[in-house]
């Protein structure tokens, strides 16, 4: 089954200024033609933005199973160029170009408590998370958001809104940097108590996540249990030298073939062909380099966006897949 990943143009109809540097963005977003599917979303996902020519990825902080309006929060990053465009330029009534939701860092179905660590612009998808966690199921919801100070807590009112209406199933720990430091591993161990059975998410400054994710480990949270979101790229190595092998790359109905390189993902193959098929996070997130193994087959180096029936149907994030057979086809939607 092939995804849409075509862009949309939605209406911004306005802004909330949440602190001094985020900003979240409410989208008009019913769809212009009657052949085009709704935005339909799960909490946690994200929507891939094309801004200026420029690919980025962000969260939704709404639920669909408690707010009538779809928001995405942004929260201006310094040499950000997507996010510094969006808050000097957009307006209310300003239309921009967007995909269709997307992401796997969503709830499961299970009575587990959700535990969530998350710092700075990460609280965005676990706000929708606890939203659709407290407001669907019966389950415990506890997060520790990690800011600056207290003038960097993005959804300081709506988080006390949460703890108000559902004292007896919701907590939130605010660590504030300044004069704390950073999070440490005993508080982290501290916040977690021992409840190993339940699911953890973390949405993060990676150094915040990797600090948070070992420390679970060795407390024996199983590794399936931990839910995590990045959208800072992979770090991968270089690629290897050349090797026996083809990787052949079919694009707007062109096919063009190169030889395998150690190490080399399939959407570097492809820029190493000299092509410039779509990609946004590089991190196994988006799905938005998508395409299609048609001969051979590839492995994920990370997968948190393609389903088990996606990966059946041969269908690979690119920026993830490297090929494990001499010779692979892939087909990038038209």
């Amino acid at each position: 089954m092939a995804r849409d990943h075509g862009f949309r143009s939605v209406r911004i109809t306005r802004i909330i200024q949440e602190t001094a540097d985020a900003r979240t963005y409410v989208l008009d977003t019913a769809p212009p033609a009657p052949l085009l599917p709704p935005f339909a979303y799960r909490a946690g996902q994200f929507l891939t933005f094309r801004v200026t020519g420029t690919l980025r990825s962000y969260s939704m902080s709404s639920s669909p199973d408690t707010d009538h309006e779809l928001m995405v929060t942004v929260k201006r990053v310094p040499g950000g160029l997507v996010s510094n465009w969006m808050h000097d330029h957009l307006a209310p009534g300003d239309v921009v170009e967007v995909t269709l939701p997307a992401g796997a860092f969503c709830l499961r179905e299970t009575a587990a408590p959700l535990v969530a660590f998350c710092g700075g612009s990460g609280i965005t998808p676990v706000l929708s998370l606890a939203k659709s966690a407290l407001a669907t199921t019966g389950r415990r919801v506890r997060l520790l958001a990690a800011n600056r100070d207290p003038g960097a807590i993005i959804f300081a009112s709506a988080l006390s809104e949460l703890a108000g209406r559902y004292p007896d199933r919701f907590e939130v720990r605010h660590h504030l940097d300044i004069g704390n430091g950073f999070l440490t591993d005993s508080q982290v161990r501290d916040f977690a108590d021992g409840d190993t059975g339940a699911d953890f998410y973390l949405c993060g400054p990676a150094p915040f996540m990797d600090l948070t994710e070992r420390t679970l480990l060795s407390q024996g949270v199983s590794p399936g249990q931990i839910l995590i979101e990045r959208f800072d790229p992979a770090a991968g190595g270089a690629a290897g030298p050349e090797q026996e092998g083809t990787v052949s790359i079919i694009l707007s109905g062109q096919e063009h073939t190169v030889p395998q390189h150690a190490g080399e993902t399939l959407l570097e193959s492809a820029r190493r062909a000299g092509l410039t098929p779509p990609f946004s996070c590089e991190a196994g997130n988006c799905a938005t380099c998508i395409a299609q193994v048609t001969e051979g087959a590839a492995k994920m180096r990370a997968n948190n966006a393609l389903d088990d029936d996606e990966v059946a149907e041969g269908w690979v994030l690119t920026c993830q897949g490297e090929p494990v057979t001499p010779h692979i086809t892939v087909v990038y939607e038209d």
